[in-house]
């Protein structure tokens, strides 16, 4: 599959809408740093779990850790944020790579993404939220007006209420936006 987009600005969504990225794609790796510098984004909100990493660990690949290298190369704040309780996984992971991190942010809590924003120090319309969860991820940062960007998981392993309880309603709703021209095939 390729890079799917909505074709549509950062802005709060309404409706069934609230639940549709502005974008989706295979990885984080199929997002360019300069064409998110180039429209105006200056922060960059990150989940962590099956977005950066696998499910619970703390290997980073390589390409992804030079990804990320390169958002902070052009400027671009990184913030990571976990609903994890155990927070000293983010905070090891932010602190390699020299980014902020919020824990216990309870998405889709519109809470969570504001202590992100003040940690980035970006306005929501200058900020992108990438994320593999739907219902948490993408809905929050809808909510709260970030530009959003869904990426496939990267490893099926992961919390047992997400497998059974959200992919499968996640799938539907992607075919839906898909189906009626929310999501499109766009070029990288």
């Amino acid at each position: 599959m390729g890079v799917l987009d909505a074709g549509m600005e950062a802005g709060e969504r309404k409706g069934i809408l609230r639940f549709c990225p502005h974008r989706y794609v295979r990885s984080v790796l199929d997002i360019a740093p300069r064409e998110l510098w180039e429209r105006g984004f200056r922060g960059v909100v990150l989940d962590l779990d099956n977005t950066l990493v696998p499910w619970q660990k703390e290997e980073i690949a390589a390409e992804v850790a030079n990804w990320i290298e390169e958002l902070k190369r052009l400027g671009i704040r990184i913030c990571l944020l976990s609903n994890s309780l155990r927070t000293g996984r983010s905070q090891r992971m932010a602190h390699r790579f020299g980014i902020k991190a919020v824990g216990w942010a309870r998405k889709p809590a519109r809470s969570g993404f504001r202590r992100a924003l003040e940690a980035l120090g970006t306005s929501p319309a200058e900020t992108v939220i990438i994320g593999d969860q739907m219902f948490t991820d993408i809905f929050g940062g809808n909510r709260m007006g970030l530009y959003t960007i869904m990426v496939q998981p990267l490893h099926p392993h992961e919390f047992l209420y997400t497998r059974f309880i959200s992919r499968p309603p996640e799938r539907l709703l992607l075919w839906y936006f898909r189906r009626r021209g929310h999501l499109k095939e766009a070029r990288v």
